[in-house]
C-alpha cells in the first residue's frame, strides 16, 4: 500500500492514494484471495484489520482515492475504543479525539437538562470522544499500513459485480477505466447505505423512516465552550424546530439543525442559507462575534432499518450497508465497528478451521439482536427530537414545557446515548450459574483497575486474539484438574490464554499462565467473584460462559469439550 503525503483542504488532513491494479494474468487477478471486502470506510477498514490480528489478509476495494471529507460520524463510544485497542489504533484517536462526559438540553434559552454518562475510577477510557469520521479513516488506513502484506487497499476501485459459486466467489473490478476480475472465498460488504451488493442481491432495508430534514453543517470556530452535547428545542434561532451542536478537533463544530419537513433541500443547502443560520444561532449562543470559516455542508434524513439476515452465501453485510440507525444516540458508526468485532474473529475461525460456517449464524442472531435494541433507543430519541405526527409535537411540547419544574420529565430529552449490547440469546451462550452479581453469559466483561508484571493495566488490556479463561483465585490456586486441562489446551487451536487473578501476590507469567493482582479489589467485587470463579470470554470481550467454583463439574466437562467446540 502506497501513499503520498498529505495535502491540506481546508481543515482537512487526507492522504491521496494513487489507484492501483492488480498482478493480472489477461483480465483477472493472478491471486485468489480469502477475503475481499467492498467498502475502505470505518467499518470496512476495521473488518481489514481484525482478520489481519488472527493472520488472514483481505483485499480493500474502495472506490474513492483519498479518506472521506466532512465531520460525518464524530462521537467513538467507549466500546468502540476497545475495539480500536484490539485493533492497534487507539492511541492516535485517544491523542486527537476530544473526550466529553455529558451534555446540556435547553428549551428555548432554558436548561432543562444536564446529563452525564457513566464513568468512574475503574474505566480505562472516557465514556465518548468526538473526532471526525476522516480523522478515524486515516487512523485506520495507517494501522492498516502496519500489516505488511494481510492488507492490501485497493483505492479508485469499485467492485461492479459479482457471481456466487458454492466454494467463493468471482468478482468484477474496475480500476482507472479498466475491468478486470478476481476469485475470494468470503465477501464482506461494507459499501455504505447505498451499498451496491445489496442492490444487486434486490436487498431492501426494512423499518421506520421519518420525513424530518436536517441540515449539517462543519464550522471553523474558536468557541471557549467546553467539549459537551448541546441541544436546543425551539430556539430563537430555529422557531419550533432543534439544533445539536459538538466541538470536533482542530476548533471545528458541528451543527445540525432541522428545516421544516416540507422545506426544499437544495434551497435550504445553498451557502447563503446556511450562513445566514449559522450566523443567527451563534449570535444567540454568544459566539457571533467570532470569526468563523464554514468548511462542509450536507444533509441527513433519519431511519432506523435493517436488512432480515445480514448473511447471503459467501457475502456478509456489515456496518451502513447492513443497517441505518439515527443519529441521535450516536449509534451508526458505533454499531458498524461492533460489527466487525463480531464478524473478525468469527469469520477468521472458519478460515482457519477451527469452525464450521454455522458459527456464522451468530454473527447474524446477534447482531440483529443489537439492531432491535440499538433501533428501541434510536427511536425514541429520534421522535422526541422530531415528532413524527402533530399529536406527538403536541406531548413533547407539552413535556418540554413542564420539564423545568419536573426533573422526571427533563429525562424525556435524554439523548439515550449508545451502550454496551448484550446478548442473552446468543447461541453461543452457554448455562450460567446463580451469581449474585456480575456479567451474564452474552454480556461483556467489565472493566477494572489491575496490576500485572508490567505495572498498572486494567481488565480489558488482556483480552486479544484469543479466548480468554480468567480464573478467580485468592492465593492463585487453581484446581489441579482445571490445571490439568488447560495445560493441555496450550498451543490448540484456537488460541486460549489462561489468566489468574488473585487477590496478593507478586504478578508473573510463562507460557502457560498470566497471573494478574486484583490490587484494588475491584474485579472480583464486579464480576461476582469475591469466593473464587471462573470467566470464559470470547475474543471480543463477551463472556461465554461464567462458573461459581473451578472445581465444578460442568467447567470441567465444558474444558474437557475444548478446543473443538471452542468457537462453535
Amino acid at each position: 500500500m502506497q501513499t503520498s503525503a498529505p495535502r491540506r483542504i481546508g481543515p482537512f488532513v487526507l492522504d491521496e492514494h494513487p489507484a492501483r491494479l492488480p498482478a493480472m494474468i489477461g483480465k483477472r487477478d493472478a491471486s485468489r484471495h480469502k477475503v475481499v471486502i467492498a467498502g475502505g470506510g470505518p467499518v470496512g477498514l476495521a473488518c481489514a484489520l481484525a482478520l489481519a490480528n488472527w493472520g488472514i489478509a483481505s483485499v480493500v476495494l474502495e472506490a474513492d482515492t483519498t479518506v472521506c471529507d466532512g465531520s460525518r460520524a464524530i462521537c467513538i463510544s467507549r466500546r468502540s475504543l476497545q475495539i480500536l485497542q484490539r485493533l492497534d489504533a487507539l492511541d492516535a484517536h485517544l491523542d486527537k479525539g476530544l473526550p466529553w462526559l455529558g451534555g446540556r438540553t435547553f428549551h428555548r434559552e432554558r436548561e432543562i437538562l444536564h446529563f452525564t454518562m457513566p464513568n468512574d475510577e475503574d474505566q480505562k477510557l472516557p465514556p465518548m470522544i468526538n473526532i471526525q469520521q476522516y480523522w478515524i479513516e486515516q487512523f485506520l488506513v495507517e494501522a492498516a499500513a502496519r500489516r505488511s502484506g494481510l492488507i492490501d487497499i485497493r483505492w479508485g476501485t469499485t467492485l461492479t459485480g459479482f457471481r456466487q459459486h458454492p466454494d467463493g466467489l468471482e468478482l468484477d473490478a474496475r480500476c482507472e477505466a479498466t475491468d478486470y476480475q478476481l476469485d475470494a472465498d468470503w465477501l464482506i460488504a461494507a459499501d455504505g447505505g447505498q451499498s451496491l451488493l445489496r442492490k444487486q442481491l434486490g436487498l431492501k432495508l426494512e423499518g421506520v423512516g421519518w420525513n424530518s430534514k436536517f441540515v449539517i453543517v462543519d464550522v471553523e470556530l474558536p468557541s471557549p465552550y467546553p467539549t459537551e452535547r448541546r441541544a436546543w428545542f425551539d430556539p430563537p434561532s430555529n422557531p419550533g424546530l432543534t439544533v445539536l451542536m459538538h466541538r470536533q478537533p482542530d476548533d471545528l463544530w458541528r451543527i445540525d439543525y432541522q428545516i421544516p419537513d416540507d422545506a426544499d433541500m437544495d434551497e435550504a443547502l445553498k451557502p447563503a442559507n446556511v450562513e445566514a443560520f449559522v450566523q443567527r444561532h451563534l449570535d444567540f449562543t454568544g459566539e457571533g462575534s467570532l470569526p468563523r470559516k464554514t468548511v462542509w455542508i450536507s444533509a441527513y434524513r433519519a431511519g432506523a432499518m435493517t436488512l432480515e439476515t445480514y448473511r447471503h452465501g459467501r457475502v456478509l453485510f456489515a456496518g451502513n450497508a447492513a443497517h441505518a440507525l439515527p443519529i441521535f444516540g450516536v449509534r451508526g458508526l458505533n454499531s458498524g465497528l461492533d460489527d466487525a468485532d463480531n464478524l473478525g474473529w468469527k469469520l477468521a475461525a472458519v478460515i482457519h478451521g477451527w469452525s464450521d460456517q454455522s458459527l456464522l449464524a451468530s454473527y447474524d442472531a446477534e447482531r440483529l439482536h443489537a439492531f432491535r435494541v440499538n433501533a428501541a433507543a434510536a427511536i425514541q430519541s429520534t421522535e422526541f427530537m422530531a415528532p413524527p405526527t402533530p399529536g406527538a409535537r403536541l406531548m413533547r411540547d407539552a413535556a418540554l414545557s413542564l420539564s423545568l419544574a419536573h426533573s422526571a420529565i427533563s429525562q424525556l430529552a435524554n439523548p439515550r446515548q449508545t451502550s454496551v449490547i448484550t446478548y442473552e440469546n446468543s447461541p453461543l451462550n452457554l448455562p450460567d450459574d446463580a451469581f449474585e452479581c456480575g456479567p451474564v453469559p452474552g454480556a461483556a466483561l467489565l472493566e477494572a483497575p489491575v496490576r500485572s508484571a508490567d505495572g498498572e493495566c486494567h481488565l480489558t488490556d488482556l483480552l486479544g486474539t484469543h479466548w480468554t479463561i480468567l480464573v478467580f483465585s485468592a492465593d492463585a490456586w487453581l484446581d489441579p484438574q482445571l490445571d490439568e486441562r488447560l495445560r493441555q489446551l496450550q498451543g490448540k487451536s484456537p488460541p486460549l490464554r489462561t489468566v489468574v487473578i488473585a487477590a496478593t501476590g507478586r504478578p508473573d507469567g510463562d507460557a502457560y499462565r498470566v497471573l494478574i493482582i486484583d490490587h484494588r479489589r475491584r474485579a472480583a467485587a464486579l464480576h461476582g467473584a469475591d469466593s473464587g470463579a471462573v470467566y470464559l470470554i470470547r475474543p471480543d470481550g463477551h463472556v461465554a460462559g461464567r462458573w461459581l467454583r473451578q472445581d465444578d463439574p460442568a467447567l470441567l466437562e465444558q474444558m474437557r469439550k475444548l478446543p473443538t467446540t471452542l468457537a462453535v
